[in-house]
Formats: C-alpha cells, structure tokens, sequence
C-alpha cells in the first residue's frame, strides 16, 4: 500500500514538475481586426485576438508579447502586454495551466505613409523562473489600407475664400436741382433759374459732357404738382411745369454747344413726395396723415381726409404742399474708371496712382501665380492695413504650394480683421493641411458666412479625424473626391459612384477613387479604366497604385501591370 501511494505521488509531483518547466508557446488560433491593417484618422488601429490551448502555459512562465509593424526595411514597436502563469506574483494577465485563456489586445500605430506596404507581427519575449524560450514571432496581418489618406485640403479641392475688391469700371454720380413754382402756375421765376442748385447741374452737364472720363448717362426734368385741387388741372400743370423748364434746360445747354437729350415724364399728384415730407415733419397728426394715406389709395378721398383735419391742413398748405410744386432736374453721369491696360501698366510702373481697388483688381487680371504674388505684395507695401491684400497673397501662396508661407499671411490677415469669415475659412483649410485638426476646427467655427463650402471642408476635417459619421453629415450633396471619399469609407459604393461622376473638374484622384471602388466590387474594367485616366493625369499614380493594398488583388495581372509599369 505504501509502494502504491509513493508511486501516485511520484507521478503527481512529475506532472507538476513537467508543467513548470514546460516550454513557453506562442496564443494559437491569431485573428486580426481589421484585416488588412486600416488608417483611420492618423492612426493605424487594430485588435488581435486567439488562444491560449489547455496545459501548454507554464505556471511559472512570462510571456511578453510585443505587436511590431514591418515597413520598408523599418520596425514600429507597439506597446507590449504581458501574461503570466498561474504561480508568478505579479499583477499581469494571469493564464491557467489547465484551462489555459484568452489573448484579446489592442494595438495602434501612428501612420507614416511608408506602412502602405507593411507587415504586423508579434514578437515574444518568454521566461520561467531563470530559464529563456525561444518564441517564434507569427505574422498577423498584412499591408495597411490607406485610402482616407487621399482626402485633400489643396486649393483645388478646398476652393479657399478670395475676399474681392469693389472695382467698377464704371461708377454712376446722381445729381439733382428743383425749380420751384407758385400754387396754379407754370411760369419760370428767376430767383429758381438763378439758384445755385440749377447753375451747379448745369456746370455738371458741360463738364461731363467734355470730360475724358465722364459721359451723361441720362438727363431727365420732371414736371410735379402738389396733390390739392383737381386731378384734370394738376396734369395741365405739371406738364406745362415740365416743358418750361425742359426748355429753359435746352437754351442753356445750346449756348454751351451741349448736344443733350432730354428725358421727360410727368406726376399729376406728387403724393410720393408728400409721404416723404410728412415723414420727415413734426405736423400735428402726422401718424393720423400718414394712416390716410395707408388707408386710402384714390386721390380725391385722400384729399377730403385729410382736409377734415382742418387744425393741421393749414400747416401742410404752408409747409409740405409748396415743395412739391415744381419740375425736378436729374443728371445721371458716368465716371469711366482706367481701363485693364492702363491698370496693369500702372500697377506694375506708378502702383501709387492706383486705389486699393484697382491694384486688386489688377491681380484677377492674370492667371500666372507670379504675377499675382508680385502684385498683391504691392497692395501690402502701399496699404498695409488693408487686411484682403494679406488674404489673398496667402491664397496665392496655399496655391503655389507654400503653406507656410500662406498660414503667415492669412495670420497677419487676421490681427487686421479678426472675424472675417473667409480669411478664417482659409486659415482652417491651411490649418487642416499642416495636420493641426484641432487648430483647423477652431477656425472652422469662425467661418460661418463665408462664400466657400463650410460644409465639405468640415466633411473633409471630420474624415481625417476617423468620424465618418460626422463627415457624411456634413458633406450633405457636394460633388467632390473628398465627398466620394467619404461615401467609400462607408462603403456606400453606388453613392460614391453617382458623386465622382458629377465632380465638376475631375483629375487623376477622381479615376483612382473610382478604380478603388471597382476593385472593392470585383468590377475588374472599372479598375484598370479608371487606373488608366488616373496614371494618364499624373503619372505619380503609378507609383502609387503599385504600392496600395487596396489593388493587391490585381497586383499579378498582366493587364493591370500593363497600366502602372
């Protein structure tokens, strides 16, 4: 009996010892989410789950496991995550002898854009007690799918906010000069003729007339009567108000060889201007005046009530109905500004004698990005606290691809004019260009207003964020890559397809999204016609195609080495 318990103990205490120096073995049954690896964001995320099989994890025994991301002769370490046996102390992932356990760990990644071509591996690092195993590292997941990376804030895509200048070529001056006449009468007085107002209009006319720069427009003499008395004589003296004076207008414009034509009308019951005057007066009852007139629109009842309120008829006989008996002259000239010849001239020998106007309007006049510069540096040296020469140098800037360069001038923009929405707007697109998400969101929220798409340049921020969800509320309809983009990312294949088809200038991004969805729907013409229009439009596809995972599929096929070769 005692022989029997000894040999059971014997066989106990050599399994114990086989456990306890039982070599360490890698988690079996590996699974990686997502496979292959994704960016989101800037950031190369995953979870890596598998097994630990019964009675193969030593009591005694540390593993430590290390995810490690291969690239272009390069090494990323991850962070590592330890487990232990059973009899070590210590407060790591502790993993049963006999019923061994789970291996479920997350692993990220910052994304370079070397990792198109990576490899995920898991290193392991196993001890018990003083003895060292030699693990095996296991492959886990291949290449990195790459694809929200084409998500652009360029020029082309972010279409930046000019802010205009206000040059007209053309700016229209009004002029003006009553001559006034006693109730129920026509004849001209002197004392009108001779007003300064008349003598001023009529210097206006010859003036503009003999200018290099100015031309009349229009010359226009009114004939009015006051709305009192009847409608059949007010219309007689109007008429005969507007003749005398047209006339007297022509003699003086003959004299100085003027060749003028003159427009005529006629207002039987000026009530238009007796509105006005009432408005602007201290009457009593003037707001009962005035609700008459909203009240009634026939002439003759306007009349009686307001000749009802007798205490205030006779202020408006003495006050308001005297102006308006008289012929209006109106002058409307034209001031020719220089012309696109004169200006660039100028701008580019003398830009002192242009206004700020003029010198940004110069800078639409040509589309070398140069000359722009060279032009826009000439509004900043001669109106410094103009803040629209510094917003669209930056734009010249952002477009020649020096985004420094750009942040700075949309920089100084800002102190001169802090909340301008379009130079906000800019200054995020740039922000968003540089990397700095969080500083493009700020400026984002200070652009509401302005004349560029808000609301695809915050798709495109949320995109790069990894908030798809947010991204595609914010694209709403546009019609750009970016938008598409988005629409793949959710795998919203037919949208993404109806939006790259309405792009309004398409490049090469264009037919590579477009390649891209053909390869994600097996749609194999879809991929090498669209490849082909992208690698046509820039040749540096080429490269790229060889390279993205999303055509690793297709990577051995003739036709499309053919296209990227």
């Amino acid at each position: 009996m005692k022989q029997k318990m000894l040999l059971m103990a014997t066989l106990v205490l050599a399994v114990v010892m086989n456990s306890c120096n039982k070599p360490m073995v890698a988690p079996q049954d590996l699974k990686c989410n997502p496979s292959p690896l994704t960016v989101v964001g800037d950031k190369v995320n995953a979870s890596i789950t598998g097994t630990f099989p019964e009675k193969t994890f030593n009591k005694k025994g540390t593993l430590v496991v290390t995810p490690v991301l291969k690239f272009n002769g390069q090494e990323v370490k991850g962070t590592p995550t330890t487990f232990i046996g059973e009899k070590v102390k210590a407060n790591d992932n502790k993993i049963s002898y006999a019923n061994g356990g789970k291996y479920d760990v997350k692993v990220s990644f910052d994304y370079v854009p070397e990792m198109a071509q990576a490899e995920l591996y898991l290193q392991f690092e196993a001890t018990a007690g003083k003895k060292t195993f030699d693990v095996p590292e296991v492959k886990v997941a291949d290449g990195v799918v790459s694809t929200v990376k084409l998500a652009s804030a360029d020029a082309e895509e972010m279409h930046p906010s000019i802010t205009p200048d206000k040059f007209q070529r053309i700016i229209q001056e009004i002029q003006e000069a009553d001559i006034k006449f006693l109730i129920q009468q026509a004849n001209l007085r002197s004392s009108e003729t001779g007003s300064a107002s008349v003598k001023d209009l009529t210097a206006a006319i010859i003036t503009a007339d003999t200018a290099q720069r100015k031309a009349v427009n229009s010359l226009e003499v009114a004939g009015y009567a006051s709305p009192d008395g009847a409608l059949d004589l007010n219309e007689g003296l109007a008429q005969k108000r507007q003749k005398v004076s047209a006339d007297y207008l022509a003699k003086q414009l003959k004299r100085k060889k003027v060749n003028v034509e003159i427009d005529t009308k006629v207002m039987a019951e000026d009530w238009e201007g007796f509105q006005k005057l009432m408005e602007a007066s201290s009457i009593q009852d003037k707001d009962l005046i005035l609700r008459v007139l909203s009240m009634y629109s026939d002439p003759e009842q306007r009349e009686r009530e307001i000749k009802n309120l007798s205490a205030a008829y006779k202020s408006i006989a003495d006050e308001i109905l005297p102006p308006l008996r008289r012929a209006r002259l109106k002058l409307t000239t034209d001031l020719i500004g220089k012309s696109d010849e004169e200006i660039m001239q100028l701008v580019k020998e003398d830009p002192k004698q242009l206004s700020v106007e003029e010198m940004l309007y110069a800078a639409t006049l040509t589309q070398n990005l140069d000359e722009k510069v060279a032009i826009y540096q000439k509004v900043i040296d001669n109106y410094p606290n103009e803040y629209r020469g510094y917003n669209n140098m930056g734009i010249t800037k952002y477009a020649q691809g020096k985004v420094d360069e750009a942040v700075r001038c949309y920089a100084k923009a800002l102190e001169l004019q802090p909340n301008d929405p379009d130079v906000n707007y800019n200054a995020g697109v740039a922000a968003m260009e540089q990397g700095d998400l969080e500083k493009a969101e700020v400026y984002f929220g200070k652009a509401a207003g302005t004349k560029s798409d808000l609301g695809a340049a915050l798709g495109t921020l949320y995109m790069m964020k990894g908030d798809y969800s947010k991204a595609k509320t914010s694209f709403g309809k546009a019609n750009t890559n970016n938008a598409a983009l988005q629409q793949i990312l959710n795998e919203d294949y037919n949208a993404a397809r109806n939006t790259l088809a309405a792009v309004a200038e398409p490049n090469a991004t264009t037919a590579y999204l477009a390649a891209v969805i053909g390869a994600r729907t097996n749609d194999r013409d879809a991929v090498y016609s669209n490849m082909k229009v992208a690698v046509a439009r820039d040749a540096a596809m080429k490269e790229k195609a060889a390279k993205d995972i999303e055509f690793a599929k297709f990577a051995e096929d003739d036709a499309f080495k053919a296209i990227i070769k």
